[in-house]
């Protein structure tokens, strides 16, 4: 064989191994550098995303895709932010924005907050107290099919005493409530008592001025509501299952119906049959800042808002987006009819008038 071709063979085979080698190598730097360290993550959240953070697809993500190991406890919202020790805690998810300045009136690290999800906070009501409320002028049907409820109707009833079985013709023992949870401990009872005050002050949002003639009304409406559930979860089971008579309408989040019917489709017809969803109007929007308190608490953020992770969260759970630019699609949900947008919201009184009230209902 000629020399020259012999060595232009060498040459290629030398040039060839040197090209697998460095191949080899540059893989093997970029699996190095996407290669993370597994951290575990301690965080208290809110106990409306509970079915979140149990489900498994999203147990995936945040442990093998972010290799994090969650530690995580729920707590009611408010708690969380104000009176529960949060040392060792690397995050605090809340279900509200207001939560973030509460925690640093509180003392506690806020080093940063990231919106992740939004949730409007809606009405349920057996289909006998929709129908009622409908026949007393306070409830009311969108072009659309959805329900609303005039706030400012509803805070007259509760002004004027109205009582279930006289004014609204139903067997339902006692004066008319919204029923919630412990404004104190849960989110979505701390939006109804913010909502409560603003309905209360004339649909105004309260100030540090015009709270004093309000707190006595706030503080005598949630005394007389009896046992308050510490999570928003606990209330909405405990409609479910104790029925029309203790829990006529409750607060709740707009997600946790799409949830539950996610979980039980075998109770759907049932369900559809006997449970009304009421968009208030206006309503408030419960956003669900991850609270950082650690630098620890970064990887958990970037898990929570990866693309995967949402769009899960809106089609089995409920929860629309908190990023910006990017929208949801109702059609994406099978379990439950959900508006395009919610339009008619009214913002939190300010973290100081929050704190006010919330020590007025302790």
């Amino acid at each position: 064989m000629n020399r020259s071709i012999i060595g232009l063979i060498i040459l290629l085979v030398v040039a060839g191994l040197a090209a697998g080698i460095s191949f080899l190598d540059l893989s093997s730097l970029t699996r190095q550098v996407e290669r993370r360290d597994p951290v575990e993550v301690s965080i208290f959240y809110g106990g409306e995303k509970s079915a979140l953070l149990k489900n498994p697809q999203v147990a995936e993500i945040i442990e093998n895709r972010y290799k994090i190991t969650l530690n995580a406890s729920k707590a009611g919202s408010v708690e969380m932010v104000t009176t529960l020790d949060s040392t060792g805690r690397h995050c605090l998810w809340p279900s509200n924005m207001v939560a973030v300045e509460l925690a640093r009136l509180s003392g506690k690290p806020v080093k940063s907050d990231e919106t992740i999800f939004n949730s409007p906070i809606v009405f349920y009501a057996w289909s006998d107290v929709a129908d009622a409320l409908t026949s007393a002028g306070v409830v009311a049907k969108r072009n659309d099919g959805f329900l609303t409820a005039d706030v400012q109707a509803l805070g007259k009833l509760i002004e004027d005493g109205a009582r279930w079985k006289e004014d609204l013709g139903l067997n339902i023992y006692g004066p008319f409530k919204v029923f919630s949870t412990h404004p104190a401990k849960s989110n979505s009872g701390n939006i109804w008592s913010g909502l409560l005050a603003t309905v209360l002050n004339g649909g105004d949002v309260p100030t540090e001025e015009s709270l004093p003639t309000l707190l006595p009304r706030i503080e005598d409406y949630f005394a007389a509501m009896g046992h308050m559930e510490a999570s928003s979860g606990d209330i909405f089971e405990n409609f479910l299952k104790q029925g029309m008579g203790a829990r006529p309408i409750i607060v709740g989040y707009e997600n946790q119906l799409v949830e539950f019917l996610n979980e039980n489709a075998n109770f759907a017809d049932l369900i559809k049959s006997k449970i009304r969803v009421i968009y208030p109007e206006p309503t408030v929007f419960a956003s669900h800042p991850l609270i950082s308190l650690s630098p620890v608490c970064d990887r958990l953020k970037e898990a929570l808002i990866d693309p995967d992770l949402q769009a899960i969260a809106w089609a089995q759970h409920g929860f629309r987006t908190g990023l910006i630019g990017v929208e949801n699609d109702p059609s994406e949900i099978k379990a439950a009819a959900l508006p395009d947008t919610v339009s008619l919201v009214v913002p939190m009184p300010a973290a100081g008038v929050m704190q006010r009230v919330i020590a007025a209902v302790r």
